[in-house]
């Protein structure tokens, strides 16, 4: 298939794109639609002209439904309830209601997912720690279905609208607490390195070591996942250590639960042997013994913003500028930090 000359891009009508796919005209608005009575190869030759004509339903054409996507990578977090609960909020308010997907771990969802989406034909559609591959956003973009991505994992690109958080200076005030209480042998278990965020805090521990003039230790710095049992196995490693450090920065707070449970095993106080910090500030970081402290991030605020942006989206009825927002996370300190035991003791 040749592709369209670019003056037509401005131009083309579904009757013309019919008229190039050798089909009918309801037949290019079934797909449009996302309906199931299309053969695949057709689907897939009407697909390519819309995207190479660059076709965008007017946003007065797009009868929609009271629904707003919500899609996360995985659901299996006390994190992931913040976030709903920020969505939630704002969908109630607007009298819309929430649709949950799950891609399984993967950070871009399944093949159907966008069809499905089509069909459904919500108000809009927030991602979490998720992204889109080209074929999806144009299918979105063709059926003026808005999308803002949250919490991104990797860069979302200049054309994504995102909310985050600032992850980097969370990094660096949670390490330079520690710093400020003397400690010298900061050790830390990160997320995921193909996640941004992840990324980013681990940048900002760095820092702050090398602004005080410590030695980043890089046996010191240890790749977990986000989860419990990543703190608790990573943690053993750190702790069993003759040179074992006297805190660790634990990525966020999951794993600092982890790390809670490998220093109890080994015998190790918090704070008085181990002092901890987590990332997140989930509800259970106040009900732990001690009470952890962590670096706020505001997950519920975020996915408000998110929510919110995605509606304004879907309102607008002319191309908006890129929106990155991100959004300020503060260190909460509680009762898991202290400065280091005296050597000898």
């Amino acid at each position: 298939m040749k592709p369209p000359k670019p003056a037509a891009a401005q131009t083309a009508t579904l009757a013309e794109i019919a008229r190039e796919a050798g089909v009918s005209a309801p037949t290019v608005s079934k797909v449009l639609n996302g309906r199931a009575d299309v053969a695949p190869a057709t689907r897939t030759r009407v697909e390519e002209l819309l995207r190479a004509y660059g076709y965008r339903r007017r946003r007065a054409e797009a009868s929609r439904s009271p629904l707003i996507d919500l899609v996360f990578h995985e659901l299996e977090s006390a994190w992931a309830l913040e976030v709903i609960r920020g969505v939630e909020n704002v969908a109630r308010d607007a009298g819309l209601s929430v649709v949950l997907s799950e891609s399984a771990g993967r950070l871009t969802p399944g093949r159907t997912w966008a069809d499905q989406v089509a069909a459904r034909r919500p108000h809009g559609v927030v991602l979490v720690l998720s992204d889109l591959d080209e074929s999806q956003r144009a299918l979105l973009t063709s059926r003026s279905v808005p999308f803002v991505v949250m919490d991104p994992a990797g860069d979302p690109g200049p054309d994504v609208p995102s909310i985050g958080a600032t992850n980097w200076q969370g990094g660096l005030a949670a390490t330079r607490h520690l710093v400020e209480l003397g400690h010298t042998r900061i050790g830390a278990i990160s997320g995921p390195s193909r996640m941004m965020g992840s990324r980013a805090r681990m940048d900002g521990y760095r820092a702050a070591l090398e602004t005080a003039g410590l030695p980043v230790d890089p046996s010191l710095v240890l790749a977990g996942d986000f989860h419990h049992d990543a703190g608790y196995r990573l943690g053993l490693q750190l702790l069993r250590r003759p040179d074992r450090p006297t805190a660790v920065f634990a990525g966020n707070d999951l794993q600092a639960l982890g790390l809670y449970e490998a220093a109890r095993e080994l015998g190790l106080r918090i704070p008085e042997d181990l002092s901890v910090v987590g990332f997140d500030d989930l509800p259970v970081a106040r009900w732990v013994g001690p009470p952890l402290t962590t670096v706020r991030q505001p997950l519920t605020e975020m996915a408000e913003a998110a929510a919110r942006l995605v509606l304004e989206l879907g309102r607008a009825e002319d191309e908006r500028a890129t929106t990155r927002v991100e959004l300020a996370t503060s260190l909460v300190v509680r009762s898991s930090t202290a400065a280091p035991a005296p050597a000898g003791s």
